[in-house]
């Protein structure tokens, strides 16, 4: 037996999940600014990081967690404003960097293995990811296949599919990070534009779905 759906019905969560994962979300805006602030090389690392998050959240919808924020709306809270908290974490380090007065030159870029974690975190803590897997991956399993291991074979695919297009973003983003690099004034703008990008990605994560009941 396959673990994936007839061509039909794969087809229709193809182009689905292609629509989805090119829609920016947290994990978009993370790769984008992280692109444009680093350059694409730390653009792809973050992109690495948000694909093993989603990951995690499509094992965890498959085990049941996404089940769990559904039913509870504390569960669902708690993991939404940790998302938050972190997001506004990385704005202020952001701003920080540049109000320390550092040349641009001298400033030392976040190293490759911290912009990935903080990419795995980003996925990770949005809850809504989980809520999507959970309600998204049934209506393309097969009854007659398992339904956790075709619930993995599916998450699996999109989160390739959203890496694919996140790298994409990456790449574009990150065509523009030379020019920023040779003017002082420019390279402060971008810090600014990363950390309030953050920022206010935390005001749009703790506030949006409020009207979602458990």
């Amino acid at each position: 037996m396959s673990v994936l759906p007839d061509w039909p019905l794969l087809s229709a969560f193809l182009i689905a999940s292609l629509i989805l994962a090119v829609t920016p979300g947290p994990g978009v805006f993370y790769v984008v600014t992280r692109s444009v602030a680093q350059g694409r090389r730390f653009g792809l690392a973050s992109v690495a990081g948000v694909a093993l998050g989603n990951l995690g959240n499509a094992i965890g919808a498959s085990l049941g967690l996404a089940a769990l924020f559904a039913v509870s709306s504390a569960a669902f809270t708690v993991v939404k404003y940790a998302g938050a908290l972190y997001l506004v974490y990385l704005g202020v380090q952001a701003l920080r960097a540049t109000q320390s007065g550092r040349e641009p030159a001298a400033a030392k870029p976040a190293p490759l293995r911290r912009v990935f974690r903080d990419g795995v975190v980003v996925a990770l803590l949005n809850p809504k990811t989980a809520l999507f897997f959970a309600a998204f991956l049934p209506q393309f399993i097969n009854t007659d296949t398992t339904p956790f291991v075709q619930s993995i074979a599916l998450g699996s695919l999109f989160v390739i599919i959203a890496a694919v297009t996140d790298s994409a973003y990456a790449l574009a983003a990150g065509t523009i990070a030379p020019a920023l690099g040779h003017a002082r004034g420019v390279r402060a703008l971008g810090r600014y534009l990363t950390g309030g990008a953050f920022i206010g990605l935390a005001l749009f994560t703790a506030f949006s779905g409020a009207e979602r009941r458990p």
